[in-house]
């Protein structure tokens, strides 16, 4: 599996086509695209909103509660920081003040968010379809939120 790529793939449209593709890098994160990958192929990310879109800023989900304020059943992640930059299409996990606290909430950048390097955890980056994370609708949290109908990993 090292020479694989492994990909998580967001259907943001109900099968019209509006599919997210991103790079997962277990090279930079081991345990957190584990994390992503077991919850995507159990479901838990279908149908999960995108409760906090900030334009200029990124997009954040997998709140189950679409809140900002869940996450799965399962342990917090220990942080796996590294020097990987927060820039447009980057892939990292929320988390609360607490830097061993992400779960299963994750964001993707609008655009460069270096302020955010070192602080919280890349995992992976979008390769393909980033005009359907700009297109998804803004506000914390949106009137009507874009969500993920499916994710799926390969």
């Amino acid at each position: 599996m090292a020479d694989q790529t492994l990909t998580f793939t967001l259907d943001t449209g109900d099968g019209e086509g509006k599919d997210v593709v991103i790079k997962l890098r277990p090279d930079l994160a081991p345990g957190h695209v584990e994390r992503i990958s077991e919850l995507a192929k159990e479901g838990f990310y279908d149908g999960v909103v995108f409760h906090r879109v900030i334009p200029g800023f990124m997009a954040q989900g997998g709140d189950p509660t679409g809140t900002g304020m869940g996450g799965s059943d399962r342990p917090d992640l220990k942080a796996e920081f590294n020097a990987e930059p927060h820039v447009r299409g980057t892939c990292s996990m929320a988390r609360s003040s607490f830097p061993d606290s992400a779960n299963s909430q994750f964001f993707i950048c609008f655009e460069d968010a270096h302020f955010l390097d070192g602080q919280y955890t890349v995992w992976g980056e979008v390769t393909s379809g980033m005009e359907h994370v700009d297109a998804l609708p803004k506000g914390e949290p949106p009137a009507n939120p874009g969500k993920i109908v499916k994710a799926t990993v390969a």
